[in-house]
């Protein structure tokens, strides 16, 4: 696995992309910089074998390098599915795609995966189980997010299920500071440097915009795509700044 040393160097003034350089160090600046994202993926795995149905689609929409694929793909029970990952960085599906593969020669699984290099708001959801917004929805325009939610809910089979994982903000700023002061602990904790942090905080700024929530309240989107349908939705975030 290729260390995150991505901001060392770079100063941080060019906005941040998905592109060679990060697929490359994707799983090294996944584990040290989100808490939680091993604990997320294995979430998903134990969600798909119970939720997943029978003869259905299931989306990972914004797959990245295909953690949360594979983690469907690997908690699949039922018969005659397939998993869609969807991802519009060409770096991110090109390695994808390799990782995938991989799987394949490895254990023959008998889900098999569709990877789509796509805009994921170009994607018709239809006969869906389960579908998979793992940090993605963050990195949408505010004027597109319940447009791809209504989209979702639109396309989920009844008993469905949708993960959602985002980066939030507290209202609360005396809450937020502190979330963000032990999100930045966190990094230095991984090895990340005061520098590192900063710049990559800069190449973020109207890249990653995050919603701001309510300390008592669940994400208002997530909350309608619940009630839209009789399926399920959950939800899991982590508050700080980047």
């Amino acid at each position: 696995m290729t260390t995150d040393k991505i901001y060392e160097n770079e100063p941080g003034e060019r906005p941040f992309r998905f592109n060679d350089d990060v697929a490359k160090a994707f799983p090294d600046m996944l584990q040290r910089s989100i808490p939680g994202y091993a604990a997320t993926i294995e979430a998903i795995g134990s969600l798909a074998a119970r939720y997943i149905q029978e003869n259905t689609n299931c989306y990972d929409l914004g797959c990245s390098l295909g953690a949360a694929t594979l983690a469907m793909r690997q908690g699949a029970r039922q018969p005659g599915c397939r998993i869609i990952a969807v991802d519009s960085a060409p770096a991110m599906i090109e390695r994808c795609r390799e990782i995938i593969a991989e799987d394949d020669r490895q254990s023959a699984p008998a889900t098999p995966v569709k990877l789509v290099e796509a805009d994921i708001r170009d994607i018709e959801i239809h006969n869906a189980s389960m579908v998979i917004l793992n940090y993605t929805l963050q990195f949408l325009a505010m004027d597109d997010r319940d447009l791809i939610m209504r989209s979702i809910c639109d396309g989920l089979n009844d008993g469905g299920l949708l993960v959602l994982s985002e980066k939030v903000v507290d209202e609360n700023e005396n809450m937020e500071q502190l979330l963000a002061d032990l999100h930045h602990e966190h990094k230095r904790r991984n090895a990340y440097s005061a520098l590192e942090i900063s710049r990559k905080r800069a190449a973020l700024e109207n890249v990653l915009i995050p919603e701001t929530v309510a300390p008592t309240a669940g994400d208002s989107r997530l909350q309608a795509s619940a009630t839209l349908r009789s399926g399920c939705a959950t939800s899991i975030s982590y508050r700080s700044l980047p």
